[in-house]
């Protein structure tokens, strides 16, 4: 009789147990896809993130963008998954380590793996407009002063 008790309160224990896991699951899958959209990075993290970049088509001139700014291959923007819109960040060429500071006003297709889809003018300051995609580094940075870009 305790044994069939004792096994018993293993099932609901186990049973308990998955609801709670679950539960936290699916809540910190939401939390993590809102943070994307309303979470502003603090002025004191550093965030540093490595990957592929890529760059718009021309074909998106004078469309708008996730921020309802319109799209212009001659400004230094970016569109990116990971980081929250209105971002500024620094991205590095990592074959020719050079630089150039864009701000985020996009978002890139939900299925696209890539890190960041640069203007074509930010492609072709970090040197790989020719290539199509290029292995880079983005460092989050703090929004520069009015007049400065």
């Amino acid at each position: 009789m305790l044994t069939k008790i004792l096994n018993q309160m293993k099932y609901a224990l186990s049973t308990i147990l998955t609801i709670c896991l679950l539960t936290s699951l699916v809540l910190g899958l939401y939390a993590q896809d809102t943070a994307i959209n309303c979470v502003s990075p603090s002025p004191s993290a550093t965030i540093t993130k490595f990957g592929i970049a890529s760059y718009y088509a021309k074909k998106f001139e004078g469309r708008e963008t996730s921020t309802g700014a319109i799209f212009r291959c001659s400004l230094l923007t970016a569109a990116c998954n990971t980081l929250p819109l209105n971002t500024w960040v620094k991205v590095t060429n990592l074959k020719n380590n050079q630089s150039v500071v864009v701000k985020i006003n996009d978002r890139m297709h939900h299925l696209n793996k890539r890190l960041i889809d640069l203007s074509p003018c930010a492609a072709k300051q970090i040197g790989f407009i020719g290539e199509g995609l290029a292995k880079v580094k983005i460092e989050v940075i703090p929004a520069p002063k009015k007049g400065v870009l």
